[in-house]
C-alpha cells in the first residue's frame, strides 16, 4: 500500500480510518458464460494410460479381423463340404475354426481386463481431481446451491469418463470396419451391397430425428432426479427438525411426489431411447430380408451360390452391428453432453488459488486486521452487506462486533478469512492486501468458532487436531483445557479416542463447541474469530469459556461477534454495526455513556426488554 493511501486518522480505541477508498478487483466467483469444457480434463488422463488403451484398441481390431473368419467358414462348409462331400476338409475346417475361437476369447477376456484397469485408475485420478478443485471453489459457490445438486453434477464424471473409454474408443474402429466389411461384400455382389448402403442413411435419420428430444428428456431427467436427490439430503440432514415440528407425514408426500416425477422422467427417456434401438432393429431386420429375398434370385439365376449368400448375410450383420452400435453411441453422446453441461458448472466456477509457495506469506503473523473502505455484496443484482467499512486493529487487540441480525457481523468475519472478496476497497493482515496473500496460509493463522460448528465422525482427538492430524497429543491436550473440554472429554468412554459419531451426534451442543473452540486454538492462530461462539451455550458451559477468555486471548487478535453484550463488555474496542455500517465505537464504558445504540441495547438486555415491539402493539 502506498504512503498516500495508507495515512490513518487515530480513533477511539486505537482504530485508525484510511483518508479515502480504494477499489479492488471485481466480484469473483462462477462465470456462467464461459464454455464448459470437462472433457479437456479427462483428455490428459487418458494419454497417460495411453499404452494400455493402445492395447485394448489392438485387440479389438485383431476381434473384428477375426470376425471375417465364421462368414468364409460356413461359406467354404456349404459350397464345398456338403457339395463335394468332403469330410477331411471338415475336420481342418472345424479345428482352425477352433483355434480361431480360442484365440478370440482370450483377446476378448484380455481387452476387458484391461479396459476395465485402465478405467478405473482413470475414475480414481479424476475423481480425486475432481473433488480437490470442488474443495477450492469459494464459499459463495457452495451457499448459492443445494448440496443434493452439487453432489449429483460430481456423479455426471462417470457418464463422461464411461464415454471416452468405452464408448468412443470402439468409434473408430467400428467406421473403420464398417468400409472394410463394405468393400468385402462389394465383392460377393454390387447389388445386395446397394441394398446395405441404402439402409445407412435410415440409421442417420433416426439419429437426426430422435436426438433434439432425447436432448430435452435427458435434460428433463437430470433435474428431476437432482431435485430429489437435494430433498433427500435435505431431509435426512434435518430429521430432528422433523421430528420435532411432526411433519414426517408431509415429508413423505413430497418426497413421493419428487420421485414419481424423477421416476416419470427417466421412464420417458429409456422409453424414447428403446423406440430409437427397436427401430433401428428393424431397419436391419427389413435389410436382411431384402438380402435374402433378392439374393435367393441371385443364387437361382446362378450368379451367387448357396455359401457366398449365407457369409454375405453374415457380414451385412457385422454392418449393421456397428450401425447400430453408432445409434446407440449417439444417443450416450447426448448423455455425455447433458453431464458435460451439468459438470461445467463445477469446472468453470472460479476456483481459489492453490497453495502456492510464490504468493506472501509472513513469516510470522502478528495479528495487526485493516478493513481500507470495504464494501462487499453477495451478488451484483443485491444491495451492498458492508459498505465503506473501514478500521485498523492493533495486534493483540480483543474487539467485540454486535448489532442486529442481517447488519453484515459474519460477513466481515468471513472478509477476514478471504472466505469472501471485497467488491470494493481492501482487507489487510499486518500490511499485506489479502488478494496478494497465500489463502490457505492465511485460514491456517486464523482460528474461527461459528455458532453453529460440524464434527467429523471421528474421534475427539482427530476433530480436534483436523488441521494438523500430526500434532503432539500435548498440544490437543492444552487446547483442549483451554476450552474447558479436557474434564468431560476424560469422562468419555474412550477419553480423546472416543469416535462422537455424525455431526457429534453423540455430544451435547455445549461439548460440541467446546470442542470445536479446541479446535480453533491447536494451532496457536495469531487471529481468533468467535463468531456468535457462545450464544447457544447453556450458562455453565459459556462461564468456564468466557471465565478462560483471558488465557484464550493472550498474545492474539481476538474478534468476538455477539448478541449478548456480556460477551463483549471487556473487549479492548466495540464495533456497533448497522446497515453494513460502523454507527459507533469504542469501549464498553465509553459507549454506555454516550448514550447511543449500543448503550439502549445495553439497558434492554440488562432490563430483560425486547427491543422488538410486539405484533398488534
Amino acid at each position: 500500500m502506498s504512503m498516500r493511501t495508507s495515512r490513518f486518522l487515530v480513533g477511539a480505541g486505537g482504530v485508525r480510518v484510511p483518508d479515502r477508498p480504494i477499489r479492488s478487483a471485481p466480484l469473483r466467483g462462477v462465470v456462467p458464460n464461459s464454455r464448459c469444457r470437462p472433457c479437456i480434463a479427462v483428455v490428459p488422463n487418458l494419454r497417460k494410460y495411453r499404452r494400455l488403451l493402445g492395447e485394448a484398441v489392438a485387440a479389438s481390431f485383431v476381434l473384428q479381423l477375426f470376425a471375417l473368419v465364421s462368414p468364409v467358414f460356413f461359406q467354404v462348409v456349404i459350397d464345398k463340404v456338403l457339395v463335394h462331400r468332403g469330410l477331411s476338409t471338415l475336420d481342418v475346417l472345424c479345428f482352425g475354426l477352433l483355434v480361431v475361437s480360442v484365440f478370440e476369447v482370450a483377446l476378448t477376456t484380455l481387452r476387458t481386463y484391461v479396459l476395465s484397469h485402465t478405467t478405473n485408475r482413470i475414475d480414481v485420478r479424476l475423481g480425486a481431481d475432481l473433488f480437490r478443485h470442488l474443495l477450492r471453489l469459494p464459499v459463495a459457490y457452495f451457499e448459492a446451491r443445494r448440496v443434493g445438486d452439487t453432489v449429483a453434477r460430481v456423479r455426471e464424471l462417470e457418464n463422461i469418463r464411461s464415454f471416452l473409454t468405452s464408448s468412443a474408443l470402439t468409434l473408430a474402429l467400428d467406421v473403420l470396419f464398417t468400409i472394410v466389411f463394405l468393400a468385402v461384400l462389394l465383392l460377393y455382389s454390387p447389388v445386395l451391397t446397394l441394398i446395405v448402403v441404402i439402409s445407412l442413411p435410415l440409421y442417420v435419420l433416426l439419429a437426426v430425428l430422435v436426438t433434439p428430444v432425447l436432448r430435452a428428456r435427458l435434460d428433463e431427467r437430470f433435474n428431476r432426479s437432482a431435485e430429489a436427490q437435494a430433498f433427500l439430503v435435505e431431509s435426512v440432514s434435518g430429521i430432528e427438525t422433523l421430528k420435532a415440528a411432526a411433519v414426517e407425514p408431509q415429508h413423505a408426500r413430497r418426497w413421493e411426489e419428487l420421485l414419481a416425477a424423477s421416476v416419470a422422467a427417466s421412464f420417458r427417456t429409456v422409453t424414447l431411447g428403446n423406440v430409437a434401438s427397436n427401430t433401428a432393429g428393424f431397419i436391419q431386420k427389413v435389410t436382411t430380408v431384402l438380402i435374402l429375398w433378392f439374393g435367393a434370385r441371385q443364387v437361382i439365376g446362378g450368379s451367387l451360390t448357396v455359401g457366398e449368400l449365407v457369409a454375405f448375410n453374415m457380414i451385412a450383420g457385422r454392418i449393421s452391428s456397428p450401425i447400430l452400435r453408432l445409434a446407440q453411441l449417439w444417443q450416450d453422446f447426448q448423455q455425455a453432453g447433458v453431464s458435460v453441461r451439468r459438470l461445467g458448472d463445477i469446472l468453470n466456477a472460479v476456483a481459489e488459488p492453490a497453495h502456492n509457495p510464490s504468493r506472501t506469506t509472513l513469516p510470522r503473523l502478528q495479528g495487526r486486521v485493516a478493513f481500507d473502505h470495504v464494501s462487499f455484496r453477495y451478488r451484483p443484482d443485491r444491495p451492498d452487506v458492508l459498505n465503506g467499512l473501514s478500521f485498523e486493529i492493533k495486534p493483540g487487540q480483543v474487539v467485540g462486533i454486535v448489532g442486529p441480525s442481517g447488519s453484515g457481523k459474519s460477513t466481515l468475519a468471513k472478509l477476514i478469512q478471504r472466505l469472501h472478496v471485497p467488491h470494493q476497497g481492501r482487507v489487510l493482515v499486518d500490511g499485506q492486501d489479502l488478494s496478494i496473500v497465500d489463502p490457505a496460509w492465511l485460514r491456517q493463522n486464523v482460528g474461527v468458532v461459528l455458532q453453529e460448528n460440524r464434527l467429523f465422525n471421528r474421534s475427539v482427538r482427530e476433530n480436534i487436531a483436523l488441521r494438523d492430524p500430526s500434532l503432539p497429543v500435548e498440544h490437543v491436550v492444552r487446547a483442549a483445557q483451554l476450552a474447558g473440554a479436557h474434564d468431560f472429554i476424560l469422562e468419555l468412554p474412550e477419553g480423546y479416542d472416543t469416535v462422537v459419531g455424525e455431526q457429534g451426534a453423540s455430544l451435547s451442543g455445549g461439548q460440541r463447541q467446546r470442542i470445536a473452540l479446541a479446535r480453533a486454538l491447536v494451532t496457536d492462530p495469531r487471529i481468533l474469530i468467535l463468531d456468535e461462539a457462545t450464544s447457544a451455550l447453556d450458562y455453565e458451559s459459556e462461564a468456564i469459556i468466557q471465565a478462560n477468555m483471558r488465557v484464550i486471548s493472550n498474545g492474539r487478535t481476538v474478534f468476538i461477534i455477539a448478541h449478548r453484550l456480556t460477551a463483549v463488555r471487556h473487549a479492548d474496542v466495540i464495533f456497533v454495526i448497522d446497515h453494513g455500517r460502523i454507527v459507533e465505537q469504542g469501549t464498553h464504558r465509553e459507549l454506555v455513556d454516550r448514550a447511543g445504540h449500543y448503550a439502549r441495547l445495553y439497558s434492554h438486555q440488562a432490563e430483560g426488554v425486547s427491543v422488538v415491539t410486539p405484533i398488534g402493539s
